[in-house]
């Protein structure tokens, strides 16, 4: 039974000794001197805002990408001690003390190192040779571009590196689908491609190109298991069944848990929570938790509320009301009613409050026991401060002339009667007799007499409107819209009949002590809309550039200038290896196209396994290349050049596999093997060449003169900093 005892344990392992050494070639390249410069390097003054706020557990909205990338890089600073005290508001400023700038900046370090062996793992993967896979990890090493971006707290280094890893763990599944399906290492490639998938997405939303490209060649792949007659239709389906689990499922999952972990981590409330609906924020802790807390849930007549634009743009506004009136003539000759002005209001004033009233009766307090309003009910909607009713009438809006004037009524003895019913609708009911609840409802104000909707028109009022947002009555029905939709935020129990004491109660401040929670999946929802519909700064930088630069590299970007010497980082790429990259990409598109006519005429230039092989690298590296690179021409968005970085690794990783391809299948004689060789030889040489000569401004440690600055101006369009004297 004990019979294992009397033999000793071994443990076999084959080390790559190629990997070993690209991997400490890799981690010495992006990890020296990874404090300098202890200064703010040009977008870490944008992502070092996001990782205070983790430290601080309050909550923001970026609309740049999904939350993992912050959450990795805020990681970084939490296993340094930071405590999110230092204020990220100018590119240049010296690190404070409490800042754990190696710590923030490791993680995409270690993601630009490993990306260096990862390279060569698919080149071999794709059953290319080691001089092959090595040339690709050599050439991701020296990229000077690439180890400059990976030195900072910033995105794009790991971004590429879940890039390559969920094209790599594909490739190791695919190989093992030939001749161990089902076995533990297959699954576990299978599955780990899922997950860095769903990280790739999770890092930016350009990762869904990538994780698209691996779906494809994954559904290339099964379409030609499905064909496979040697297999049964049970065998096959498992097949399907576990590719469909781990490549559409597990990345969903994974998605979710990103967000999960997010919000858990940021529950205050903060500056970003604005724009966000009167539901969520209340779930955040403080803010508008504070004073929502202990409101009662079901809006009654007599209630007094405060209706919040569940649209929020162009910012989010309160339906309000003061005592100017609309003036008797517009500027371009229009009259109005010359009633008391209904807006839209930024800002919590007392002038946001109103009173749903039963226009049945006259009192304006809460009965006992209260009378719920229910979906379809009809309202008047009392103003607090002013005590007048709002009103609409077939009069044109001052900036919306299609749409009605909304006013609260002001009776003038002329002929224009009051017209201030309105129809509740609970837009997000479960069935016709529910009842309108704090926060939760959100509702539509139908006016009775003219079938107009309450919409907020988002035009600003002129300078008599106070600059306030334009609210109207849309009479043209052109289905649901945001912008006709409002929610009641604040809340409470109208106690006085009388004006004078109503004044005085609608400014004291609402008691509280109960507090209200959204679900996950009803937070996860709202952030995702709001995520994807938020509109960034499209202003031009004086460092924006668009994509055609990219490729000829005819921009850079100067990321950090020293306060005193003349040193200076700048992201700018190996020349030579951009030049040649591109080179390769175009020469493997017209050798591709050469060779698919040529077996479409029954002349087949390589043999199957090599032609599937070389198909096989185009399809994830050549498309990996397009479907990171392409879609920025289609983006209104500020692009820079490290925009770029993600699409040239894969033409890197493509470069070496073309040369082996020119060296073994073009070349016919060994002479011209031989001489091709000593140009690659000599062309990877001019390669270090230029990262020796450009590595000052990719580490920005060496003060050079202004004649030596001037020197690596190799092109008019690259602005490097030379000081004036």
């Amino acid at each position: 039974m004990l019979g294992f005892l009397k033999q000793p344990l071994v443990v076999r392992a084959d080390i790559n000794l190629n990997v070993v050494a690209l991997t400490g070639m890799g981690l010495l390249s992006r990890l020296w001197g990874l404090t300098y410069p202890r200064a703010v390097v040009f977008d870490e003054v944008y992502y070092g805002q996001y990782i205070s706020l983790y430290m601080k557990r309050v909550f923001f909205l970026d609309g740049s990408g999904p939350p993992l990338g912050h959450m990795l890089l805020a990681l970084g600073g939490y296993l340094g001690g930071f405590d999110g005290n230092f204020l990220w508001n100018r590119i240049g400023a010296e690190y404070s003390s409490n800042v754990p700038v190696w710590s923030l900046r490791l993680l995409p370090a270690l993601a630009g190192a490993f990306s260096v062996p990862m390279a060569y793992q698919i080149v071999l993967e794709l059953r290319f040779s080691h001089c092959a896979a090595m040339g690709a990890a050599l050439l991701m090493l020296i990229e000077n571009a690439l180890i400059t971006q990976s030195r900072l707290i910033l995105l794009e280094a790991l971004l590429i590196f879940f890039n390559l890893l969920s094209v790599l763990c594909y490739l190791k599944f695919s190989n093992l689908q030939q001749h161990s399906p089902f076995s533990l290492s297959w699954w576990f490639w299978l599955v780990l491609t899922g997950v860095a998938c769903s990280c790739t997405v999770g890092i930016k939303y350009m990762g869904v190109f990538t994780y698209l490209l691996v779906l494809s060649v994954a559904a290339a792949h099964a379409w030609h298991l499905v064909g496979d007659q040697t297999l049964s239709n049970a065998c096959v389906c498992c097949h399907l069944l576990a590719r469909a689990v781990a490549l559409l499922v597990i990345p969903a999952l994974m998605y979710l848990l990103f967000f999960y972990i997010h919000l858990i981590l940021l529950f205050r409330s903060g500056p970003h929570d604005q724009v966000m609906s009167s539901a969520f924020q209340a779930s955040l802790e403080g803010g508008l938790a504070r004073i929502t807390r202990g409101q009662p849930l079901e809006v009654a007549y007599g209630s007094q509320v405060t209706l919040k634009s569940v649209f929020g743009k162009p910012v989010p506004c309160w339906l309000h009301s003061h005592q100017s009136t609309y003036p008797m003539i517009y500027e371009n000759g229009r009259g109005s009613s010359h009633q008391q002005q209904v807006t839209c209001y930024p800002f919590k004033d007392v002038n946001n409050w109103w009173i749903v009233k039963d226009p049945g009766r006259h009192q304006l307090v809460v009965s006992n026991p209260p009378r719920p309003i229910r979906h379809g009910d009809t309202v008047q909607l009392v103003h607090g401060m002013t005590a007048r009713l709002l009103n609409t009438h077939d009069v044109a809006a001052p900036l919306s002339p299609h749409a009605q004037e909304v006013s609260c009524y002001v009776d003038h003895n002329i002929s224009m009667p009051a017209q201030n019913l309105w129809r509740l609708e609970i837009v997000n009911r479960d069935t016709d007799r529910d009842v309108w609840k704090t926060i939760m409802s959100e509702v539509r104000f139908v006016h009775v007499n003219t079938s107009a909707i309450l919409k907020l028109s988002g035009a600003h009022l002129p300078d008599w409107g106070f600059r306030q947002l334009e609210v109207v009555g849309e009479k043209l029905s052109r289905g649901f819209h945001e912008s006709t939709v409002w929610n009641v935020e604040e809340h409470r129990y109208g106690k006085s009949q009388e004006q004078r004491e109503r004044e005085l109660e609608l400014h004291s401040p609402i008691q509280v002590d109960v507090n209200r929670n959204l679900s996950f999946m009803a937070r996860f929802s709202e952030l995702q809309w709001r995520m994807l519909t938020l509109r960034t700064d499209d202003s031009e930088h004086k460092y924006s550039s668009t994509p055609l630069e990219w490729v000829t590299l005819d921009t850079n970007i100067a990321y950090w200038l020293h306060p005193k010497s003349s040193a200076q980082i700048h992201l700018l790429g190996n020349v030579v290896i951009w030049a040649s990259a591109s080179l390769a990409t175009v020469t493997y598109a017209l050798l591709f196209l050469w060779y698919l006519l040529r077996r479409r005429r029954n002349a087949c230039d390589l043999p199957e396994d090599d032609w599937l092989r070389w198909v096989l690298a185009g399809s994830l590296c050549c498309g990996g290349w397009a479907v990171n690179y392409l879609p920025f021409f289609l983006m209104e968005k500020t692009l820079f050049l490290y925009h770029y970085l993600p699409a040239l690794t894969f033409q890197i990783i493509l470069l070496p596999v073309v040369l082996q391809h020119v060296g073994d299948h073009l070349c016919r004689s060994q002479l011209q093997r031989s001489v091709f060789s000593a140009l690659v030889v000599a062309w990877y040489s001019s390669a270090c060449h230029v990262f020796s000569t450009l590595r000052p401004l990719t580490y920005g440690d060496t003060s050079l003169s202004p004649s030596e600055l001037r020197a690596l101006r190799w092109k008019d369009s690259w602005d490097i900093l030379i000081r004036k004297y």
